[in-house]
């Protein structure tokens, strides 16, 4: 019997990415998509929940599976609100983290961000790096935790920013060598295929940079 998987953030760059691979992968039986709206999506291995995501410990019942896929993630432009980003960047993902403890399931893993540190000046580090700690707090079996740099792939939402530095990091990117290697920009369909090889494979750290995902994905 395969695997059942599940996804929290498909409707999202990576996310979507990752359920395309899962669907195509014979490992897995059933993928249940947890999100705020409908993908619109028809596969006999979907099973869909629109649900608030806010209050994910009300579908306890649902959430069953072998491996939870974190892919939530928000921006400072498109939630500028430091305490309603702190509940999708944060508390999503640990509640999440929280409940696959409660169900048993074994792996647990999730995108971050290059730079996370609970102790960091930077807001959207710190809240990466908080995340992880409480995320790591349950202690799951196999937990990882991406952190990918920037990463690259058109979005449905027009991000100003994150377009100036894709072609900031573009034109840096050969120079970028060695230690600075982690820096380079990152292909989402790198992170979703690294992200599969983790559900199937052990991996010494739960924490994993840019780039140890770039080599683990494109294997």
């Amino acid at each position: 019997m395969g695997k059942t998987a599940i996804i929290l953030g498909a409707t999202g760059l990576t996310g979507g990415l990752l359920l395309e691979q899962l669907l195509e992968d014979s490992r897995y039986d059933k993928i249940k998509l947890f999100s705020r709206s409908a993908s619109g999506l028809q596969h006999p291995k979907i099973e869909e929940f629109v649900v608030d995501l806010f209050e994910l410990k009300n579908h306890k019942s649902d959430f069953t599976a072998n491996v939870v896929f974190c892919c939530i993630g928000t921006t400072k432009a498109k939630t500028p609100n430091q305490e309603e980003y702190l509940k999708i960047d944060y508390g999503i993902p640990v509640a999440a983290a929280e409940l696959a403890k409660e169900n048993n399931i074994h792996t647990f893993i999730a995108i971050s961000a290059l730079g996370a540190d609970k102790n960091s000046k930077i807001f959207y580090n710190r809240t990466k790096g908080r995340m992880e700690e409480s995320v790591l707090a349950e202690q799951i079996t196999h937990t990882y935790l991406l952190q990918p740099s920037l990463i690259g792939g058109e979005r449905e939402e027009k991000r100003a920013g994150e377009k100036f530095g894709k072609a900031l990091l573009s034109f840096f990117d050969p120079f970028l060598m060695g230690s600075l290697s982690k820096y380079k920009a990152i292909k989402p369909e790198i992170i979703s295929k690294c992200m599969i090889f983790l559900d199937n494979n052990s991996y010494p750290s739960p924490r994993i940079l840019s780039d140890e995902i770039k080599q683990i994905g494109i294997q």
